[in-house]
Order: structure tokens, then sequence, then C-alpha cells
């Protein structure tokens, strides 16, 4: 379990920012560890600050919900850089969904660590293709703490990483649940894309003259 390096209620203790970032796969448990971070500040009496992505509404149009339904309130914000200017005089931001942003969120992630404010950030890692997801890499890259969380595979119970999409979309952004989407381990997501793989008959001599 995380365990936060600071304690206090930000007033009496030194500003010293940091970027903290919660990556896994769909239904791992990601938006729970940022709500649970989130409402740990809450306690300690630090001021705090949610954002999550304005496309983001399959819950709730504000508020930030995990898969199991715990909530906290949040401010759904286009454009990264809105965080500056809504985060003034925060000890805590919060940022859900992450993915999301453009790569402009690292510059602002970084600039509010910079300021003295604990950034912690929670989206997905890789896409419905297995490959890296927006800046979510960079901002792993650039961060201080870095916690993978997992899955357990719908197909063998095993640990998941992937999130193995069941829709039948190709677009890189599709919101959804489990009516689009699987956790999965390795094995049973590289099955799920060989059979998503339509076989290209090979020609015969007759067709290659």
């Amino acid at each position: 379990m995380f365990i936060e390096p600071r304690v206090g209620n930000g007033r009496e203790a030194p500003h010293r920012g940091w970027i903290e970032v919660v990556a896994g796969s769909m239904f791992s448990g990601k938006t729970e560890e940022l709500i649970r971070r989130l409402n740990r500040a809450k306690i300690a009496r630090q001021r705090v600050e949610i954002f999550k992505p304005s496309l983001d509404t399959r819950y709730h149009e504000h508020d930030v919900v995990s898969h199991n339904a715990t909530s906290i309130r949040s401010t759904p914000v286009q454009l990264p850089e809105e965080m500056l200017l809504l985060a003034s005089g925060c000890d805590v931001v919060g940022i859900d969904e992450a993915q999301f942003f453009d790569a402009s969120l690292v510059d602002v992630c970084n600039q509010l660590a910079n300021q003295g404010t604990r950034v912690i950030v929670a989206g997905l890692d890789m896409d419905y293709t297995g490959k890296p997801f927006g800046p979510m890499p960079a901002l792993m890259a650039v961060a201080e703490f870095v916690t993978k969380v997992n899955a357990v595979c719908v197909c063998c119970g095993e640990v998941a990483a992937y999130s193995f999409r069941i829709a039948a979309s190709e677009a890189q952004v599709l919101l959804g649940e489990t009516d689009s989407y699987e956790a999965r381990c390795r094995p049973c997501f590289q099955a799920g894309m060989q059979e998503k793989t339509p076989v290209v008959p090979r020609p015969t001599a007759r067709q290659e003259r």
C-alpha cells in the first residue's frame, strides 16, 4: 500500500511538490486508489482540488466515480491549462482519466509540482491495442512515485494488465464499462487480438501469375 511521504496540513509543513502516478488497466482500481489518497489529504486538512476530462460523463457529470461506486466531487475541464488557475492555493491536486488529456498535461503537472503542489494522477497506461496511451508514459517518467495496479483476468483469473475491447470499434477513445472492455492477462489479451485479426489467404500460384 502506498504511504504518503508527507503529513501535516500543508500550512505548517514546508511546501514540497511532487507527482504521483497511479496507472493500470481497466477495472484495476486506479480511481479507487486516487480517491483514497485524496480523502486522506482531506482528513489531514489539506486543500484539495480534483479534475477530470469533461468528456468523461459515464457515471456522473461532475463527480469522479470508481467502478465500485466510490465517488468524490471534481471539476470537469477540457484543457489541462485550466487546472493552473483553478488549482491556485491548493496543497493537493488530483487528476483522473489522465490518458484523455493531451500532452500539455505533463507541463501542467510539472508546473504545479514546481510550485509546491502534490499532484496525484490516475489513468490507463495502455489503450485497447496494448500501446502507450496519451500523456501517461511521459507522466510516469517525470513522476517521483509510480504505482502500477492490476485487475483480474476474466478469462483465466491471473493478474491482468491489459484492457481488451469487446465492442466493435477501432477508435482509440471509447468510453465504456464491462459492456465494452474486459481485463485480461498478457496471453489472453494476445489470443483475443489474434482472433480479431482477419486471416488473409495466401495467393495461389495461378493468382500470382
